[in-house]
């Protein structure tokens, strides 16, 4: 089952996306945001609408990022061998996590915005994790029975920026510069997100190809150590690493500039696809 959060004609709402088109959820349900009805703990709700008329095409509305509201979105850098072979960089522990917030996010189709301050604006292909339900110290072999779903996201990095200081926060929050989408698979579906291929394409091109089983962290382990700091929350969202071909260390560097087209597929899933804009002043 697929799941979104959009916006049409100015409304936002969230809904099951089928063959057909988007079922509207919010209009059916009390809950106003797919977080919500996440933390409602019913799926089977849904399903049970996946034979109803689609409601909008899929190209009447607007992706907004799967949970646009989320109580924090946690990333997880250096988590495949080849990234942290070409940052040069050892693998470290424990995983090296950093925040990203709500507001930098962007949904499928919207575009990516390189900021006026910099023109060092890299793609991260990323496999996202949507927490389904609370919980705290998660024991490893359960972990994945808290997770509600799977979805593409592109941890868009200002580099320059991202090298101010050790903390890579100021180069990872820049607004207009992470996307996700353009919808989330439930993990009925996905029973093992070890198992799957992503891809990275800039204009076309394959610029990241990896498959999951390459985590260093791997989901169940990262779900247990970072509920061990703070407690997971229904639409919480782990963003679990990048794997190795990132623009910054190719020779030469490889940007996103205006007029490119980035691209995230992972296998059952979907594309996740934005096109690059420029700031302007």
């Amino acid at each position: 089952m697929k799941l979104s959060s959009f916006t049409h004609d100015g409304r936002a709402s969230y809904g099951l996306v089928t063959e057909a088109g988007i079922v509207d959820l919010g209009a059916r349900f009390p809950e106003t945001t797919l977080r919500d009805f996440l933390a409602a703990g019913d799926l089977d709700r849904a399903r049970a609408l996946a034979d109803a008329p689609a409601d909008f095409a899929l190209d009447a509305v607007k992706f907004a990022p799967v949970i646009p509201n989320p109580d924090k979105i946690i990333c997880v850098g250096l988590n495949y061998h080849a990234h942290v072979q070409e940052t040069g960089r050892t693998v470290t522990e424990k995983p090296v996590l950093f925040a990203r917030f709500s507001g930098s996010q962007i949904g499928h189709g919207a575009p990516l915005v390189k900021p006026l301050e910099s023109d060092e604006f890299d793609y991260e292909g990323e496999l996202a994790v949507i927490i389904g339900r609370e919980g705290r110290r998660i024991p490893e072999a359960e972990a994945l029975s808290y997770v509600a779903g799977y979805a593409c996201y592109n941890d868009g990095s200002i580099r320059d920026w991202q090298r101010h200081t050790a903390q890579f926060l100021p180069g990872k929050s820049f607004a207009g510069t992470g996307a996700f989408g353009p919808w989330m698979v439930t993990a009925d579906e996905i029973p093992d997100p070890a198992t799957l291929r992503l891809v990275t394409r800039l204009n076309g091109k394959v610029v990241q190809d990896t498959t999951t089983d390459l985590l260093i962290t791997p989901i169940p382990a990262l779900i247990a150590y970072i509920s061990t700091i703070l407690p997971l929350l229904p639409g919480d969202v782990i963003v679990s690493g990048t794997p190795g071909g990132v623009g910054a260390r190719r020779n030469p560097p490889l940007w996103l500039k205006e007029g490119d087209v980035s691209e995230v597929e992972i296998s059952g899933i979907g594309v996740l696809s934005n096109p690059v804009t420029a700031e302007r002043a």
